[in-house]
């Protein structure tokens, strides 16, 4: 797809992936359009390519006008990751799944092609099965994972308006202009670094894992292809917590501490169906551990209080 003289449409890109996914989309697009609420901060360059509009998605309507002329949307914005969620559950229902489908209805009505959700792998809940495929039933544990299953039902309702591509990312890794240090390989490789030291719960539960670049181009990946309606895993590297540690450790010579867990979340995903569309990684956790430990070492100062998501939303009162 030629994507020159085209508009595209992001919610939530002052986000961990959503700033790095403008930058990327900076030069393959001619207009912008940003929606995010920037309770964790605006990182995006000033171009006059980006409109950024500082506004929370649960009132989305009041922005019709930004939709004119898009043609595809990328839906990240959105309470992340369980300890947010159990932090403010009725927030969660709201952001997650009601915006969900409010930007739905509206989409609808400004006739746009293409609707991009960014889902979770998690929703498959504990999986015992060695290849966990978009076919196998969802058995979300969580309320994290519970918004997340609804809102794709809630997108797929649509589909007879528009192509709608739910995305289930593995757990996302590697370096951002608005970094997080609450994701497991992020985590432990600060752990490292800065204390060197890593603290690990239990160990055994597998995840699994995507470098945020490669992530990043999932997405173009989509906005470049008509694909049909569906479910597709973005995860590349099934591998357990103690293993990462094992890795972080190895390159960084930091002392492992193994400590009792009651975290039940084990699972692992099959990303087969976009390997088979044609879609190609080109990084690795590896490369994650080294590109943190390397900006770290140079600026310990990246690790700030907005880089953890449940004490900034504590700190600023987030509701």
């Amino acid at each position: 797809m030629n994507t020159k003289n085209k508009k595209i449409l992001i919610t939530g890109g002052c986000g961990y992936v959503g700033t790095k996914l403008i930058n990327y989309f900076h030069d393959k697009y001619d207009q912008i359009v940003n929606i995010d609420t920037q309770w964790f901060g605006n990182f995006l360059s000033n171009s006059k390519k980006i409109q950024n509009i500082k506004a929370d998605i649960r009132n989305i309507d009041d922005y019709e006008e930004l939709f004119d002329d898009v043609d595809t949307v990328i839906h990240l914005a959105n309470i992340a990751n369980d300890p947010s969620v159990d932090l403010e559950p009725v927030l969660s229902w709201e952001v997650n799944v009601l915006s969900s489908y409010k930007l739905a209805n509206l989409c609808k009505r400004k006739k746009i092609k293409k609707l991009i959700y960014a889902s979770s792998g998690s929703v498959y809940g504990i999986k015992e099965e060695k290849i966990v495929n978009e076919d196998l039933s969802l058995e979300p544990i969580s309320t994290y994972n519970k918004t997340k299953m609804v809102a794709e039902r809630v997108f797929m309702s649509f589909k007879e308006d528009m192509i709608i591509n739910c995305i289930r990312p593995a757990t996302v890794c590697g370096l951002s202009p608005r970094m997080r240090f609450d994701v497991a390989v992020n985590m432990l490789t600060y752990q490292s670094i800065l204390k060197n030291e890593i603290t690990v719960f239990g160990g055994q539960q597998i995840r699994p894992n995507i470098h945020i670049d490669d992530l990043i181009k999932v997405y173009d990946f989509f906005c470049e292809n008509d694909f049909s309606s569906g479910f597709y895993n973005a995860g590349f590297e099934n591998i357990s917590i103690l293993e990462i540690a094992n890795e972080i450790s190895k390159q960084n010579n930091s002392k492992i501490i193994l400590t009792e867990s009651n975290d039940p979340r084990s699972y692992r995903i099959s990303s087969q169906k976009i390997l088979d569309l044609g879609f190609k990684p080109h990084k690795k956790i590896s490369d994650a551990i080294n590109e943190i430990s390397e900006a770290l070492t140079q600026n310990p100062n990246l690790v700030n209080p907005a880089c953890f998501t449940v004490d900034w939303m504590k700190e600023k009162k987030i509701k």
